[in-house]
C-alpha cells in the first residue's frame, strides 16, 4: 500500500494493517512464539532457535520492536528482548475487534 493511499483509511485500519504485515513473516512468528514460551527476557538463542543469520534475526527484532510488540534492554554488551505485555494485549484486542463482527448464525450469500 503506497504512502499516498493510507490517508483513505482510519488510524485503526492503518494500525491493524501494520500489525498484520509484521505478523506476516514466519520468522517473526517464530521469534514471538519463542519469547512467549520463554516467559523471560532472552538474547542469544534466537539465532539458534530460528536457524537464521544474526543480521536477519536483528532485522526481524527491529521490526517487532518498532511496532512495540517486543521491548528490549541493554545488558552488558548484548540486548535482551521480551514481549511488551501492554502492546501484546492491545494487538490481541485489535484482532479480536475485527473477528467478532461476523454473526455466527448469519448464512453467507
Amino acid at each position: 500500500m503506497g504512502t499516498t493511499k493510507t490517508d483513505l483509511f482510519t488510524a485503526e485500519q492503518n494500525a491493524l494493517a501494520r500489525l498484520a504485515k509484521a505478523l506476516g513473516h514466519p520468522a517473526r512468528i517464530a521469534i514471538l512464539q519463542h519469547l512467549l514460551n520463554a516467559k523471560a527476557c532472552i538474547n542469544s538463542d534466537l539465532v539458534q532457535e530460528t536457524g537464521l543469520a544474526q543480521a536477519t534475526v536483528s532485522q526481524h527484532l527491529r521490526e517487532l520492536k518498532d511496532l512495540g510488540l517486543i521491548q528490549g534492554n541493554i545488558e552488558g554488551s548484548s540486548m535482551n528482548y521480551c514481549i511488551n505485555p501492554e502492546a501484546w494485549k492491545a494487538s490481541a484486542d485489535q484482532f479480536k475487534d475485527l473477528f467478532v463482527h461476523l454473526p455466527s448464525d448469519q448464512p453467507c450469500c
